[in-house]
């Protein structure tokens, strides 16, 4: 089922900011819970996470009013973020097929910047993001399988 979230960017405070957003709205830490740079798997190629930012949050939800769910990551300068009120926000889109999600990412990217190009993930995702023409943030988080041709 399609969904969307807004989804934050914390420097290196994101588990505080959501133990904090818990307290306020309560529930539990969806989608198995907190999510760490450690819990990455290795890739050839890819530069080794620093042992300082391992137990930094990767990605943690949580339901808030109206069913809405915040999400969020720590962006660490050690990985090249910088985190400054204006890219701490991302209205995160998770259209129900691959089909719909390169229609709207193509659809908002026009006239702006693609800052990752629609992709497979090692989540199991297809996943992209872009800033608009307008400098709003888009997050694009398709999980429908690729067809064996790879069209949809």
């Amino acid at each position: 089922m399609a969904r969307t979230s807004t989804y934050l960017n914390f420097p290196r405070n994101t588990e505080e900011a959501f133990n904090f957003y818990q307290s306020v709205f309560g529930g539990e830490f969806g989608n198995g819970g907190i999510a760490r740079f450690g819990d990455i798997p290795v890739v050839e190629g890819m530069p080794p996470i620093a042992e300082a930012d391992k137990n930094l949050v990767m990605h943690i939800e949580l339901v808030i009013t109206g069913g809405h769910i915040l999400m969020a990551t720590d962006a660490p300068e050690t990985m090249g973020f910088k985190v400054n009120f204006g890219n701490n926000v991302h209205i995160n889109l998770e259209p129900d097929t691959r089909v719909e999600t390169k229609q709207l990412f193509d659809a908002l990217s026009a006239g702006g910047k693609i800052t990752m190009d629609l992709q497979d993930m090692f989540w199991g995702a297809y996943y992209g993001s872009c800033t608009d023409k307008y400098g709003v943030q888009w997050m694009f988080n398709c999980i429908e399988e690729a067809s064996p041709d790879g069209l949809s």
